[in-house]
Parts: C-alpha cells; structure tokens; sequence
C-alpha cells in the first residue's frame, strides 16, 4: 500500500484544493509527448477576460534567479499582469513569448502604435533530462492550445510544462493546492498555489515534517549527488484586495512553503514566485477612472502568509504524489515518488506539518 499525501496543515481547503478555488482563476495545459519530446505549455489566466485592457495587481519574489524568464522586470516595476501567465521549458520562452505577442496585436491592432506595447510573462524549468529540449518544439499552436483548454479542473503531475520535469532526482511536474482564510472584519479569504516543480535533492526530501529523503536515497541505484540545479515556478492567486507591494509580501512567503519540503534555493535552482489579486482590476488607459479599492491592511495578512505557505507546500507534494514513472530522452529515467513509498504503512505521513 502507498501513503496517501498528507494534508498540510489546519487551513480549509477550497472545493478543488487548487488555484481555480479562487474566483475567475483557470488553468489549461497542452503536452507534447512525441520520441524524446517530452515538454508542453501550461497557462494560468486570472479572469475570463483580456488581461491587456483590464490588467491584474501582481508582485514577483525571486528567491534564486538563475532563469531565463520574460516579463519580470516590469511586473517587478509597475506591479501589474498585462496576459495570461505562461509556463514552458527554458529554451521555449521565446516562443511562447511571441505567441502572446502576436494574440495581444490581433485583438489590439494598436498595441505597439497608438497603444502600449504588451508584457508577455513566461516562466521556465529545464527538463533537458527527459526533454530533447535542443528541438525547440513548442510554438504558437500550443501556447494557443493550453490558452483554449483553461478550465477549473487542473489535471497535475506529468502534463503541459511539467511534462518533462524532475523534482528530487524523481518524477516531477504540475501541482497545484488552495488554502481558506478567515480575516477579522473581513475574510474570508482564498490563496490558491500552482507550482512547476523540478528541484531539489533527494537525500534533502521533507515529506509532512519527517525527513525521509535518506531513506528514499537508499532504495535507488546509488551514484553520484548531484547539486541542486533545476528550478520551481511559484504562482499564488488571492481574492483579497492587495496592492503589488503587498502581493510582493506574500510572493516572498512561498519560499517558507518551499524550504519545508528540503529546499536550500540552491545555487542552479531558478527559484521564483508570483502572488496576483483577482479582487480588481487596472485599465489600460487613462480615460478609464483607476479603481477606488479599501486594500486590506498589512496587519491583518499573517493568515494570508500562512496559506501561501501551506499551499505552496501542499502544491509540492500533490505534484510529486500525481507524477508517474517516466523513461525519457535517451532512456533517462525518472522513477515516481508513490512507487518509492509503496510498502510503507499507510499513515506514514498522517500528523500534517502545520
């Protein structure tokens, strides 16, 4: 018998336990799985509607940038979302970069003239080990395609980005997590998580508080420890009104969720996450009255921290607990975590960590 994943502390749960608990929030995927191409776009959108005209409040963390993004240093500048947020392999970005580009011309033949130019946002991992990454071979069709697919059921583990992810010297990918909050005076609140996971090291692995990454190591064929080298996109969804100083904070708060699972943000890892607010929006130009929005106070978000913690963490594991063993490019394997833990007792992880 296989543990079930264990629940990361004492915060409810929204119906999905997944970013799309938060209003107007969807997720779609489009995968690649051709020879040794094992790779694909995952797109969250943070409402139905067009991000380039009705923009999204947002704040970036980078815990470690070693990355290759696009899109961050004016997120980081004017706190603001102007399209979906896209997740792709590294050499990928450019691609899908256009892709967005070349949408926001069509339904904008302004942009870029008498409009603003647009922000394309995409985050990227390496999944060179299982991925012939040097193909190239997402374009505009998939970005399309995931953009088409976005739903509020978030399908996890081995699919669109994480395709092609390792997590743990282990089969890594999508996961995705949400936590409710109650604010005095206020609330409630949800956080929902969506992470791209393909870091760590496998003899670090914190599962729930217990640190079995030792004990995982020794069932594997031993050879030489590797560094941690890969990376993890964090994206955080909140319905409370936050402005992009405050949505900085709670970025920031994912890596307390990170480093509980075994995380040093190491020196290869592209460590990197991004909170945004659904309670309003920003139009794109000036003729256009800027919202009158009462943000919450900065006193009131330590439950807010809270969430984004465990639901980064919860996220994690639910993308490690969904991913299947994978042979990829070149016979490079990554074997799956519930195939490790299968034989131990079932309430292997049964106190949670919160």
């Amino acid at each position: 018998m296989t543990p079930a994943v264990p629940r990361i502390g004492a915060l409810p749960s929204g119906p999905r336990d997944a970013i799309t608990d938060v209003a107007d929030v969807t997720v779609g995927h489009a995968t690649l799985d051709d020879g040794d191409v094992h790779t694909g776009v995952t797109v969250v959108r943070p409402h139905a509607g067009d991000p380039y005209a009705q923009r999204v409040p947002a704040g970036v963390a980078v815990l470690n940038g070693f990355g290759k993004s696009v899109g961050l240093v004016q997120v980081e500048e004017l706190g603001l979302l102007e399209t979906p947020i896209a997740l792709t392999n590294t050499f990928s970005v450019p691609a899908v970069a256009a892709a967005q580009i070349r949408q926001c011309i069509a339904s904008h033949p302004e942009c870029g003239r008498g409009l603003p130019t647009v922000n394309p946002l995409v985050f990227e991992c390496n999944d060179g080990y299982l991925n012939d990454i040097q193909r190239m071979a997402v374009g505009e069709a998939d970005y399309l395609d995931a953009l088409a697919a976005a739903g509020k059921t978030v399908a996890q583990g081995s699919v669109g980005a994480g395709r092609g992810m390792s997590s743990f010297a282990l089969k890594g990918g999508i996961g995705t997590a949400s936590r409710r909050v109650r604010v005095p005076g206020a609330g409630p609140y949800t956080v929902g998580a969506l992470v791209l996971s393909n870091f760590g090291v496998l003899a670090n692995l914190v599962i729930a508080g217990q640190a079995v990454g030792p004990r995982l190591a020794r069932q594997l064929t031993p050879g030489v420890a590797e560094p941690e080298k890969g990376s993890i996109i964090l994206l955080l969804a909140i319905d409370a009104p936050l402005d992009a100083r405050q949505l900085r904070r709670l970025a920031l708060r994912a890596g307390a969720g990170l480093a509980r699972t075994g995380s040093v943000f190491g020196h290869g890892s592209g460590d990197i996450a991004l909170a945004f607010s659904t309670a309003y929006t920003v139009p794109l130009t000036p003729d256009s009255p800027m919202p009158a929005v009462a943000l919450l106070h900065d006193a009131l978000l330590d439950g807010l921290f809270q969430a984004v913690a465990d639901s980064v963490e919860q996220a994690i594991l639910h993308a490690l607990w969904h991913a299947r063993a994978f042979v990829g490019r070149d016979g490079h394997v990554r074997p799956a975590l519930t195939d490790l833990l299968a034989g131990w007792p079932a309430d292997a992880f049964s106190r949670s960590s919160g």
